[in-house]
């Protein structure tokens, strides 16, 4: 099982990951290191604990703010989904009512 050494507030953690994900846990721990970079240019040093605590927090938030967006996007779709099988729907019964109404004028001719 490879290890990738992450490095974040200065401090180096080897991580063991999947075969071929190396790559993947890197931009990971670049995103975390960033966060922790962001947090200590604006609080200073408050302890490595809790700039992983604040920097895992930021990035739940995110998260979670995403799973809404997700969630919106996809009512958004299905609302849309329905309406246009109502029309379609509407469309339908027009035409049967149309050639309905040509049958009707063929057997009466």
């Amino acid at each position: 099982m490879p290890t990738v050494p992450l490095v974040v507030n200065g401090r180096s953690y080897d991580v063991a990951c999947g075969e071929g994900q190396e790559e993947h846990l890197r931009v990971l721990g670049s995103a975390i290191a960033q966060r922790v970079d962001d947090l200590v240019a604006s609080l200073g040093q408050i302890g490595e604990n809790r700039l992983l605590l604040m920097a895992g927090l930021l990035i739940a938030d995110e998260l979670s703010e995403s799973y809404k967006e997700v969630a919106r996007l996809q009512s958004e779709a299905g609302d849309r989904s329905t309406a246009g099988e109502d029309a379609l729907a509407d469309a339908i019964e027009r035409l049967a009512e149309r050639i309905e109404g040509i049958a009707a004028r063929l057997e009466s001719a």
